[in-house]
């Protein structure tokens, strides 16, 4: 196990190193902030002085290896913007990002598991058409104009909901969150199921086409000749066989969730990175975008290794000793 976690932080450094360098190439040769950040009415001097402040006087591969010297230290740049580090306005945003995410991939998980499992089980009574119905909306809808129906009809029509913002939060051990209060569950619901609502859907059909395929099974076959109940068939020898791939697909969809909560963040004004990212890109705030883009792979890097590890632990003929990668 210690041998095959250094291997994979060894090959995430390698990772990490090829992100940025492409991340940097895109978006540093991609606008020029100076004229956003700087008044049209400024003369070429007060243009030259602002360039040299923000260290774009340089030739790119210069800036680059600037970048890579303060990044070994943890710094990703200052933000052009806001004269802070980069790093620390991702890391101040990131826990609404974290708790919006979280609370998607519960409802995804709790709800979709469940009814896949059921549509499985009785694929051709009304209740599983129904659910597979309902997959296919879920799969079909775009997010923000699900957003938008949401904020129309329990925020406009019924006035039950806030239709934007966090709601008020609680420090723990340093972290604000909203979930503790009333409030902010009243905030946070409708965020999260319209973020929910694509996973939801594909857990749905995952799942549905596990518990298929281990009921024609052998091994399921088998249990049920010896007499075992229902719920032991099911709850062991299926459920647990279709865990798998679906706990691959769930680590792997809980980093697409945070690295694409922008369009329900943007819906919802959550104040999350996704929303700092789309400021950040109106006013070419170059280093907050290296800085996010640097997170995102970061915590898909670490995801996967956990999902590894969790991979290992419910299917005992996978040994991560053994693995090559």
């Amino acid at each position: 196990m210690s041998v095959y976690v250094v291997r994979r932080g060894l090959q995430s450094v390698v990772v990490l190193f090829a992100m940025s360098l492409i991340v940097f190439l895109g978006v540093y040769a991609i606008g020029n902030p100076i004229d956003i950040l700087i008044n049209p009415q400024a003369d070429q001097i007060d243009r030259e002085r602002a360039i040299a402040a923000l260290g774009l006087d340089k030739p790119l591969w210069e800036q680059y290896v600037v970048f890579l010297k303060s990044a070994a230290t943890g710094d990703l740049g200052h933000s052009f913007v806001h004269s802070t580090p980069a790093l620390r306005l991702i890391v101040e945003k990131m826990p609404a990002t974290m708790e919006l995410a979280i609370a998607a991939m519960l409802i995804a998980v709790v709800l979709g598991i469940p009814l896949g499992l059921w549509a499985g089980l009785r694929p051709h009574a009304f209740s599983g058409r129904a659910i597979m119905a309902g997959s296919i909306l879920g799969f079909s809808l775009p997010t923000f104009w699900v957003g938008l129906m949401l904020i129309m009809v329990f925020s406009v029509m019924l006035g039950w909901l806030p239709s934007n913002g966090r709601g008020p939060t609680v420090e723990i051990l340093g972290v604000d969150v909203s979930f503790l209060s009333l409030e902010g569950w009243r905030h946070l619901v409708m965020p999260a199921t319209n973020l929910a609502l694509f996973k939801l859907a594909l857990l749905i059909r995952l799942t549905r086409a596990g518990t298929r395929e281990a009921l024609m099974q052998d091994y399921v076959k088998f249990a049920r000749a010896k007499g075992l109940s229902n719920a032991r068939v099911i709850g062991v020898h299926v459920l647990r066989n279709i865990l798998i791939p679906i706990v691959t697909v769930i680590g792997l969809e809980f980093g697409s969730v945070i690295a694409f909560a922008i369009v329900t963040e943007s819906v919802f004004a959550w104040p999350g990175m996704g929303k700092l990212l789309i400021d950040s890109i109106n006013l070419l705030d170059r280093p907050v975008i290296v800085a996010y883009l640097l997170v995102i792979v970061a915590i898909f890097i670490a995801i996967n290794l956990a999902v590894d590890v969790l991979y290992s632990a419910l299917d005992p003929r996978v040994r991560l000793s053994d693995s090559k990668g």
